[in-house]
């Protein structure tokens, strides 16, 4: 996914050795100065969308919508609750019916299973076995990853340590807190080693803390090289993402930075930003 980067030479000759007793004036910048070297190309998001639309019950939710998600960053997906957010997700991972479009993920279209293993996704609720153990969870969905032998046992080893359930190995999924379940969800996604990640409010319930400790594991896996996109409809949350696309009733009301999203409405927060967005809409 990295862009290739070249440099490229002096094309001149060789520069010759300086006659004594004469002088024949500066060498020419053309032939004196090497070529500059030429821009990288920006690397290909994770994830583009192009003219999507999704019809539900009738109802169009997505007009026909275009947008990219950058490769290994963290992309905030915000907007309030029937914005659209859920269905664009399901319609990235594969799961949505769309009326038109097209959704490439990795190169590949969104239902391709070439993205089976490179595409993990976590749900609003746990969607987890609420009766089996962490261990076993994780066990049977790198089994479904298609993970055999050792190399299953390694991956489930790793994925309980990146979680930091390691000591939670053993307890059945239904006597863990609201935050250890939602952790055990995230590393139901994770246990396939995916590159891409979809969060689909994942920090909704929780308090403060626990919502602090998930945005550091995010940040942690994007450092990792790992891209994720993460919805929400927690405004504050914003300002722990590296981009933001910003939706409100299925359109895209701004894809940029959390500090342009400041600067380009001289709002102090994210949500007084998004609510100033919302004004200039209805203009």
């Amino acid at each position: 996914m990295s862009p290739a980067h070249s440099t490229r030479g002096a094309t001149g000759p060789t520069p010759t050795v300086e006659r004594v007793g004469s002088y024949d004036g500066p060498a020419s910048a053309a032939s004196a100065a090497p070529d500059a070297p030429p821009a990288s190309a920006a690397p290909d998001p994770a994830v583009r969308v192009r003219g999507l639309r999704v019809v539900r019950g009738g109802r169009e939710v997505l007009p026909g919508i275009d947008l990219d998600v950058p490769a290994g960053q963290v992309t905030g997906l915000l907007g309030p609750s029937g914005s659209g957010k859920s269905t664009l997700i399901r319609a990235i991972v594969g799961v949505q019916e769309v009326a038109a479009g097209a959704v490439t993920v990795l190169g590949e279209p969104a239902r391709s299973p070439a993205n089976r293993r490179r595409v993990g996704y976590v749900t609003q609720s746990p969607a987890v076995y609420a009766d089996l153990s962490v261990r076993a969870n994780l066990d049977y969905f790198a089994t479904l990853a298609g993970l055999r032998g050792p190399a299953r046992a390694d991956a489930v080893e790793r994925t309980l340590a990146q979680v930091d359930l390691g000591s939670h190995a053993g307890a059945r999924v239904a006597s863990l807190s609201g935050g250890q379940a939602s952790r055990v969800s995230l590393a139901a996604a994770l246990v396939a080693d995916p590159r891409v990640l979809v969060l689909d409010e994942p920090t909704v319930g929780l308090d403060p803390v626990l919502r602090r400790s998930l945005w550091e594991l995010f940040a942690e896996l994007a450092g990792q090289g790992r891209t994720l996109l993460v919805s929400s409809h927690v405004m504050d949350e914003a300002t722990r993402c590296d981009r933001l696309l910003l939706l409100r009733e299925g359109r895209v009301l701004a894809e940029l930075t959390p500090s342009e999203l400041l600067e380009r409405t001289g709002a102090q927060d994210a949500e007084g930003a998004f609510l100033r967005l919302i004004e200039e809409d209805e203009r």
